[in-house]
């Protein structure tokens, strides 16, 4: 299977990039294979939702056996790892993403990290999804989504956040009763071949 690790960033603004990360990771997951939500927001352990695949707790194993003081809980058919919103958090990406091989890794960042993310050769990324507001930042939704475009990276943007039952559901890493909540376009261009089991029944 070819790996996946998306970027997902707000642009100006907008609000909401940190569900539809969630979302994507969703999309990306089943019951056998458990996607990697990494979220560069305050480094604190995300609470365990009470229902999680065993693909997603070996997920947590793996991590905690080589990340011990990151914050690493299997949510659903998701493993989210909490990491700073900082340089030090971008340099201990890497070596999640080995533990994940195989699955889909998304990256939730704040605008302010994006550069330093992509400045990090042992990253790679192959999409990014960026969550704007285009009748307020036209002009900076497309600056940001042309370096991304010239890099290589497929790129989506999203233009509406997901509704608060769909989002919160995607945090509880629960596809199957949220559908994802993400267009179809935006999860077949930035996911390629691979999508859930929820994903493939709402198309």
């Amino acid at each position: 299977m070819t790996e996946t690790t998306v970027l997902v960033t707000s642009v100006g603004a907008a609000v909401g990039a940190r569900t539809a990360a969630a979302a994507l990771a969703c999309a990306g997951s089943d019951r056998d294979r458990a996607g990697l939500l990494i979220d560069l927001t305050d480094g604190r352990t995300p609470r365990p939702s009470l229902i999680a695949t065993a693909a997603a707790r070996e997920l947590e194993e793996r991590l905690v056996a080589h990340l011990p003081q990151a914050g690493i809980a299997s949510r659903g058919q998701l493993c989210q790892l909490s990491l700073p919103a900082d340089q030090s958090g971008v340099e201990r990406i890497p070596a999640a993403l080995p533990l994940a091989r195989g699955t889909v890794t998304i990256v939730h960042l704040p605008q302010h990290l994006l550069q330093p993310v992509l400045a990090e050769p042992r990253i790679r990324p192959s999409a990014a999804m960026l969550r704007a507001d285009l009748a307020q930042d036209p002009s900076l939704t497309a600056l940001v989504a042309g370096d991304l475009i010239e890099r290589g990276l497929r790129v989506a943007v999203l233009k509406q956040p997901l509704g608060w039952l769909a989002g919160r559901l995607a945090l509880l890493g629960a596809p199957a009763m949220s559908g994802t909540g993400l267009p179809d376009r935006t999860r077949r261009r930035l996911l390629g071949g691979v999508s859930s089991d929820a994903a493939r029944g709402a198309r």
